[in-house]
Order: C-alpha cells, then structure tokens, then sequence
C-alpha cells in the first residue's frame, strides 16, 4: 500500500486520495462493489457464527486485515452514496460485534464517520459555479480548496463568508442523487429478502418511507430548512450548539464554522468523565429535538458530533431529519414503562396495536424484552453503564430467527423506521463511549408515556424564518 492510500484524516482537515467522479452507472457501482472481500465473507460466514456466539474460530493473518480494511475504506469512501451510507452504519454497530472480528476494521470504519477521498478542486469549482454563478469567488473572503470534511453526499470545505464570518460550505458530490437512490433501490432488493425469516415484515411501505427520506437528503433547501430550526430551538443554550444557517442553493450549504472535537475521537481516547460528558449531552439532545425542535435528528452516527471547548455538544448535518410534530410516539416511553412492570401481556397487546407485531405472535418475556432492550435495560436503574460487551450479548438474544420465534412476527410500520434506526444506532454509539450516565431520568425526563399515560401533546416546529436561498 503506497503512502498516498495511507493517509488519515486528522481534526480539521482531510489529507488522502482525491475521488474521480462518483460512479453512476449501476454496472459501474455493482463492480466496484463486487471487488470487496465477499469471497472471504462467504467463506468466514460460519466461522464468523461461531465467533459471534463465543466458539472458536481462526483468525486471518494481520496483513491480510490491514489491507481488506483500507480496501473496505476505499471503495465505499470512493463509491459514496448509499455505498458509504452502508459503511458509517457499519462503523456504528462495530460494538455489536466481537473484538476478534472487527478489531482489524475499526479504524478504517471510523475514518468513513470522518472523511472519504474528496473530490478535486477542479470539479468543486465547478459546481459552485454551477449553483452559485461565474462570481461565486465574490460570495467569499476565502475558500480553501482542501475539504475539512467528506461524507457520502457532499463535502465540505472551509471559507470565510464575505462579512467575516467562518463558514463550512457544503458541497453535493455531482452524481450523489443518483447514486444514492441507487443504492438504495439495490439495497431495497436486499431488504425483500428479510421477509423470508422475517414473514411479519411489511416491506414494500418501510422500503417507500426510507426512500422519501433519502430523497430529501438530497436538496440543501430542506436541510437549511431543518438546521435553522434546531439552531433556533436551542439558541442560548448551556449544552447544545447548533450553527446557523448563512445561505443555501438545492446543491449548496453555508453554515456558520464550528470548531470541536469529533465524537468518535472521544470514544478512541476521551478519559471515562469524557465519554461520560459527551453521553450525557448526545442522548439529551437526541431525546430533546422532537419536544423542543419538534424533528428528530435521524442521523446519529458519531461524525456528526463535536464536544466545544466550553463542553456543550456540537451538532451538524441536519439532512436526515423526521418532523415529530408532537413529540416522540407515546408507545415508545409507553412499551419501555410495562417491561419494567413485567406486564408482557400489556406490551404485547401494544405492540401489535402498534403493528409492530403481527397478530398472534407467541407470548415470550424473554424475547419482549430483548425487542425492547435498547430504553428499557438501561432505564431500569438510575444510572446505567453501557458497554460493548451488553450489545453483544443482547444482540445474539435478539437475532433469534427459529421457526415460531417472536421475531419472525416482528414490522416496522413506516412511522417508526427513522426512529428505529435512531434508536438502535445511538446505543450502539453509547456502548461505543462505554460511557455511565443516568438514562432513566433523561427518559423519563423526554418520552411520553414513560411515567405513566400522556397529558398533553408535545409542541410543534416553530416557524422557520431562515436566510434567503442563494441565486446564481
């Protein structure tokens, strides 16, 4: 591996491989896709079983690892889009998985919540001319060429707006819209398959919500949207900063700079009262944003936080969002309160009310309980702290895919499949931070139905006077 493929992103700026054009065509991205281990997959697929359930198994030779993760890194880096979406899902549930197996992979994984090969300056330029005019040069006092920042649809480079301000520019990769839904439309070919082991699954309205929600992803203008609304909701507040929004084309996203540390440099090396800080302030504010922004931030992988100097929780990217108008389902708050009371056949009968289950799903406590491990475990007690070890264990509970089993019978109505995916995910990054905080009172504190039946609505979005979109 020659030194330009080994370069690594470092807090405030990327250095490594500059990207081509993303690949569009579906031939295209199916053969950079292929030329990923999935031999080696196939092959380990048993071994990797056994493994997961403590049995013992062979590991490969260390070098063989490094290279297939730099090669993982790579690819998806390279291909972006769902591709890459597909790996910061990975590098967040890296907990779930036990050391022996992801070990090798973990710093290339976590590279994908930071940073991926860039696009030339040649090719940035040319969408901001693109969407901002020939003069886009004069909208700035600067503009660094190097991206601060790539991800799976844009990235972002550092400027200085022309009333002096610092902003992050966001850019959208040419071709990332129809990678994206791409992607998305292979992946939803995968997801059909579920329905084989998973017969209580109603794929087609999941399948159709996920990609609305991709859709949006896509135009700036309804980020911008999102951003604002959340910058305006917690203004002034002790422990949460959201930067405001400069300007914004359909391509194109000016945000005022912020400066932190990366949430997943604290998981590599924050000190214990770090992980616990930054836990603390990550779960708050997952849990606040329906109540006080009325949307919930649907994105919580660990590169879109930053710990400020100051300790408040920085917050960006604000392209998957879902509008929770009044708060958080009240089944949630609702479902985790009746596991504590052990009262399984309460939560049952709310679960299929719910659609999460379909009727007629065999009663079974343990299994209950482990759909509703990632609120109700940790709010049993006042504090609780998470570990990759619990993930792990639980995990291998909730996977039970025997004929007759509870999760054969298990849906995901499309009014839960953003929250789900928050849900599950930000555990994962707690278990990540291995941080010890006290998750019953921020639960009972944010979700409806926790202490008992609900009252009163949550408030909706305010209204959103943001800045005037941006005209070539």
């Amino acid at each position: 591996m020659n030194s330009e493929e080994n370069r690594e992103a470092r807090p405030g700026g990327i250095v490594g491989r500059t990207a081509r054009d993303i690949p569009r065509s579906p031939f295209a991205r199916s053969a950079r896709l292929a030329s990923l281990p999935l031999g080696f997959a196939g092959r380990s697929a048993l071994r990797f079983g056994k493994r997961l359930l403590g049995g013992p198994a062979d590991l490969l030779a260390g070098e063989v690892q490094r290279r297939t993760s730099m090669h993982l890194f790579r690819v998806l880096g390279e291909l972006k889009g769902g591709a890459m979406k597909f790996g910061q899902m990975l590098s967040v549930f890296e907990a779930a998985l036990p050391p022996e197996v992801i070990g090798p992979y973990r710093a290339s994984l976590t590279l994908l919540q930071e940073a991926a090969p860039g696009l030339p300056p040649a090719r940035v330029h040319a969408v901001l001319a693109t969407e901002l005019g020939h003069d886009w040069r004069e909208r700035f006092s600067s503009f660094d060429d190097a991206p601060a920042a790539a991800a799976s649809i844009g990235q972002v480079h550092r400027a200085v707006w022309r009333d002096g301000r610092p902003v992050a520019v966001k850019i959208q990769y040419p071709g990332a819209g129809e990678a994206l839904l791409g992607d998305y439309t292979r992946l939803g070919g995968l997801i059909r398959l579920f329905s084989v082991v998973m017969p209580g699954l109603d794929v087609e309205p999941m399948l159709r919500e996920l990609r609305e929600r991709v859709a949006e992803e896509l135009d700036y203008r309804l980020e911008a949207t999102a951003q604002q609304a959340f910058a305006d909701a917690y203004r002034g507040d002790r422990e949460v900063l959201v930067p405001d929004v400069v300007a914004f084309t359909e391509r194109v996203l000016v945000t005022e700079w912020m400066e932190g540390t990366p949430l997943a440099a604290v998981i590599r090396e924050g000190t214990q009262a770090e992980r616990d800080h930054a836990g603390l302030m990550y779960v708050r504010f997952l849990f606040s944003g329906p109540e006080r922004a009325g949307r919930l931030h649907a994105d919580p992988h660990p590169g879109n936080f930053r710990v400020l100097d100051d300790g408040r929780l920085g917050v960006i990217d604000f392209g998957a969002v879902k509008p929770l108008p009044e708060g958080f389902p009240t089944a949630l708050g609702t479902l985790s309160r009746l596991a504590h009371q052990g009262d399984w056949d309460a939560a049952q009968d709310l679960l299929v009310a719910e659609r999460l289950l379909s009727p007629g799903a065999p009663l079974d406590d343990a299994a209950l309980g482990s759909l509703l491990l990632p609120i109700a475990t940790p709010a049993r007690e006042e504090t609780y702290r998470f570990t990759r070890e619990w993930l792990r264990k639980e995990v291998v509970q909730a996977m039970d895919l025997r004929e007759g089993g509870l999760l054969r019978h298990f849906n995901l109505p499309p009014a839960y499949v953003l929250v789900n995916r928050v849900v599950g995910a930000a555990t994962a990054v707690l278990c990540q931070l291995e941080c010890d905080i006290p998750f019953r009172a921020e639960a009972a504190r944010w979700l409806p139905g926790f202490t008992g039946p609900r009252t009163s609505p949550g408030p909706g979005p305010a209204a959103v006077e943001g800045p005037e979109p941006l005209r070539p």
